[in-house]
This record gives structure tokens, C-alpha cells and sequence, in this order.
């Protein structure tokens, strides 16, 4: 692993308006992103997602369970510093501002999967710098199949979605265990299954059962795969303290994104804060990625420099109960290594 000392080279926030033509090119991403996540602020549209291993115009949407779409008028295509989207309101609204989150991949792999049943093929691209991965694969139905990450070490967290079939966003998550999971189109709590065959993530395979939510023979799926990265990249969890003075959770760096998710209770939405839509505490403009939702204030955090602080006693994010989270960086607190030389305390 390289070290990371511009972590926006590998994950950026854009933030764009809408002009509802055919064919509108955004720039400033800052490399050319192999994972989009795209989001209207000022209406309710789909998180729409998109990838260039299933190719731009395939989109999914986490508020649903639905299929994999074909979105002939939605991301064109990726460039060098972005991505270009087509007339589709989803991405485009004239007049309309838009989020995006963009993650870089890069190297292209493929093989056959292994562990319990057939093998089958797979496909993806893995940066192993930036702990981030992203694998197409088709099941076999046999508990244990087992689904190469290729992060070079475990990851901490994986999101998993069926395009051939209508089913739930699956998401294994190091602070739950892998004998349970969560649902990304839900407000559901943390609930025990064998989605992830009830065993923790190796440095080269995560296992997966015989559900059809992830391993229905023969249907496709997609895997994003994460793993920390010192001054970069954390997933962890916390326990909230239920006051306006909220848990501090440490990161190791200045978040540029942070993700949440209730897991001790039912009845919260994800959220999503970014340090480009307000660009100031307390961070108070949210997006949810289980509604479509458009943006709203609520549930404010403090972006600091080594973490977050939630600043308010709302369920969201700091009720006396216990809480997921994905975040990335916007500077390191120390420089990132891998080997340790230079200092770097995020754990």
C-alpha cells in the first residue's frame, strides 16, 4: 500500500447543478472515478449508482430493492476528471443541484470463485492503496461460496446488491460481526443471518450462504469492498451519549464523508453528511440513502480534524445506543504508511 497523502485522489465529493441537456459533462472530480454515487439535493429522485465494471448507463438505487435498470439518458459515460450524464432527472434536473460522490479503483481483475460449489466467474477492479474494491460475481446457491476481494487484507466492510433480482441491499459491517447484517434500503436494525455464512472476511475472500439476497445460483450481483486505511479511510462503530454534547468518534482524520447507521434499534435512516454541501459546523444538511428523499437539516455533526462529533441528542446519529460507520478523508491528521515509519494513530 501506498502512502495517501491527498486523499482526494481517491475519493471526492463534487457537487453540481442540473441544465437538463442531452449531454452535460461534470469536471473537478479530480481523477477519473471508477464508482459514482449520484444524488438530486433539491428533490426527491433515486440514489443512483453507477460503476465501470457494470458499465454506465446500469444503474441500482439504494432506496429500493429494485433490479439492476438500464438508464440509457443517465451517466453517459466515466471521463479523466468525472463523468458525463444524459437528460435523465435523476442526474440532471435543470436547475437542480446534485451531489456526487466519486471512489477510484483502477486495476482490473478477474478469476474464478471458490470455497463450497461450483466456481464461477468474477470480475472487478481493486485499488489496494485506498482499501477499495468492486466485484461483479454470480452465485451458485451453496453456503460457503467464497468471493475474492482482492484488498490484500480483510475488509471491514462490504455492500452487496443483486442485479438480477429484486432483493435487499446486503451490508457486512466489522462493528455488527459477520454473522449479522444490515439492509441499505431500510431503517432496520442489525439483525442475525448467514448472508455472510456467518464468517468473518479473510485477507483474500469473504464467504457467503445460500441466500438468494446473495448467492441465488446462477444471478449476478455486485460487491463494494472496503477496508481502513491509516489517515484515509475508517470503519467502525460507536455508542452514542443521547445529549446535544455528542460521542466524539476519532477517526485519524478530517472526514470528508462520513456515514451512519442506527444498529442497536430500528426506525433511523442512514446518513450521509459530506464536507462540500455546507463546508462548515455544524454540518447539518443530510441525505439518506434509504429515501429518495430530497436534502434536509437535521441531526448536525462537527467535522474536526482527527473525527466527528454529533451535535445533537437525535437518534440519527447520538441516541444512548450503539451506531455504524463508513467515513473517508478530506486531510489526514498524520500521514498515512503502511509500514508504519511515519506515525499515524487511526485504529
Amino acid at each position: 500500500m501506498a502512502i495517501i497523502n491527498k486523499p482526494s485522489d481517491y475519493f471526492n465529493t463534487k457537487i453540481y447543478s442540473g441544465n437538463g441537456a442531452s449531454s452535460h459533462a461534470i469536471s473537478g472530480v479530480g481523477f477519473a472515478p471508477n464508482w459514482v454515487w449520484c444524488k438530486n439535493r433539491s428533490g426527491a429522485d433515486n440514489h443512483n449508482l453507477f460503476d465501470t465494471i457494470r458499465g454506465a448507463n446500469k444503474v441500482i438505487v439504494t432506496n429500493n430493492a429494485n433490479l439492476q435498470g438500464t438508464q440509457t439518458d443517465g451517466l453517459l459515460s466515466f471521463n479523466s476528471d468525472g463523468f458525463t450524464v444524459g437528460a435523465s432527472g435523476s442526474v440532471n434536473t435543470n436547475g437542480n443541484s446534485f451531489a456526487s460522490w466519486n471512489w477510484k479503483a483502477g486495476t482490473s481483475v478477474s478469476g474464478t470463485s471458490g470455497g463450497s460449489g461450483t466456481g464461477k466467474a468474477y470480475s472487478g477492479s481493486v485499488n489496494t492503496d485506498s482499501g477499495f474494491s468492486i466485484i461483479t460475481y454470480v452465485g451458485n446457491g451453496t453456503a460457503g461460496h467464497t468471493i475474492p476481494h482482492h484488498l490484500g487484507v480483510a475488509p471491514r466492510m462490504i455492500i452487496v446488491k443483486a442485479l438480477s433480482t429484486n432483493d435487499d441491499w446486503m451490508v457486512g459491517h466489522i462493528s455488527v460481526g459477520f454473522n449479522q447484517f444490515m439492509i441499505l434500503n431500510s431503517t432496520a436494525r442489525d439483525a442475525t443471518g448467514t448472508q455472510f455464512n456467518s464468517t468473518v472476511p479473510t485477507s483474500s475472500v469473504f464467504s457467503i450462504g445460500s441466500n438468494n439476497n446473495m448467492n441465488q445460483n446462477n444471478n449476478s450481483f455486485v460487491a463494494y469492498s472496503f477496508t481502513n486505511i491509516k489517515g484515509f479511510s475508517k470503519f467502525g462503530g460507536y455508542t452514542g451519549n443521547g445529549n446535544a454534547d455528542g460521542t466524539f468518534v476519532y477517526t485519524g482524520f478530517k472526514p470528508a464523508f462520513v456515514m451512519v447507521k442506527l444498529v442497536s434499534a430500528a426506525g433511523e435512516d442512514w446518513f450521509i453528511c459530506d464536507n462540500k454541501r455546507e463546508g462548515y459546523n455544524a454540518e447539518n444538511n443530510r441525505l439518506l440513502p434509504n429515501l429518495n428523499s430530497a436534502e434536509s437539516t437535521d441531526s448536525p455533526i462537527d467535522i474536526l480534524s482527527n473525527g466527528f462529533k454529533a451535535r445533537t441528542s437525535g437518534a440519527n446519529v447520538n441516541a444512548a445506543e450503539d451506531y455504524l460507520y463508513m467515513a473517508f478523508a478530506e486531510n489526514p491528521f498524520v500521514t498515512s504508511t503502511s509500514n508504519g515509519s511515519i506515525p499515524a494513530t487511526a485504529r
